[in-house]
């Protein structure tokens, strides 16, 4: 028999250096696009610990001044390697270092400007966040 299977938690964030640039880093898991660093939620972990986690371990920063931003919900989608069912919680924060150290999930990353980030192949919950973080 089967186990269950069951929609992933997980989190992102725009990362805000001192110039005021936000990070985004180049995903083969979805099709090379621009994404948000973060990943999944481990059992028995918050939100925020999952985000200062998956940062750390994606990009070797170190953040604080979290801040919640908007939810999505991703149902099988194209852009995704594999046939996912993805509950994003998508947060702002801060960080002093801009020295990234990408881990094998990504091949490069970019330092922009909000409106400038706008103009590179994102994935199209990356955009719709952006879109929501500039609006506050």
């Amino acid at each position: 028999m089967n186990e269950p299977v069951y929609p992933e938690p997980t989190v992102a964030a725009i990362i805000m250096n001192k110039e005021f640039k936000i990070l985004l880093i180049k995903s083969y898991k979805w099709k090379n696009k621009y994404v948000l660093p973060g990943g999944h939620i481990e059992f028995g972990e918050s939100m925020k610990e999952a985000l200062k986690r998956e940062i750390l371990e994606e990009t070797g920063l170190e953040i604080f001044d979290i801040k919640f931003i908007s939810f999505f919900e991703y149902i099988f989608g194209e852009e995704y390697y594999k046939k996912s069912h993805f509950i994003f919680f998508n947060y702002h924060c801060k960080t002093t270092n801009s020295e990234v150290s990408l881990n094998s999930e990504a091949s490069e990353f970019e330092w922009v400007g909000p409106d400038k980030a706008l103009e590179l192949p994102l994935e199209f919950y990356t955009r719709k966040t952006i879109i929501e973080y500039l609006k506050l």
